[in-house]
């Protein structure tokens, strides 16, 4: 699917509809948009996952937006935890908002102890266990 981007150039992104289910990796230099539930590892460019979605693998991109159930490794530079989202994995990020009512069993480690990290977690009610690692 192509939509038009800023400045006319044209953006290209994918959609994985809730009845989608991917056993294997996918690797996707573009935008990913997942209701579905995939069995291996994702790595794109920008990843929004619905709150109903299921990914059991690592999560690599630049920015991503998680809502579902991840159960494996998220190494992100750009990432919002929302109310819905489940983790089951360690968490590398440089950029971290977190939402209340979303869990993370896993610890949290920013991508470089050099650059600067942003942690913000949103409400009052997130659990959120910090290590801090370089």
């Amino acid at each position: 699917m192509s939509a038009p981007a800023r400045g006319g150039t044209q953006s290209t992104f994918s959609v994985l509809g809730a009845d989608v289910v991917v056993t294997g990796n996918i690797a996707a230099s573009v935008d990913l948009h997942l209701d579905g539930r995939v069995e291996g590892d994702i790595s794109c460019a920008s990843l929004v996952q619905g709150r109903d979605s299921v990914i059991s693998g690592a999560v690599s991109a630049e920015v991503a937006r998680l809502a579902g159930t991840v159960v494996g490794s998220v190494s992100v530079r750009e990432l919002v935890i929302q109310a819905s989202a489940r983790i089951t994995g360690d968490v590398t990020y440089e950029s971290l908002t977190i939402e209340q009512g979303s869990q993370v069993d896993g610890h949290f480690r920013p991508r470089s102890s050099v650059a600067a990290t942003v942690v913000s977690i949103a409400g009052d009610g997130a659990k959120v266990e910090a290590a801090a690692g370089g």
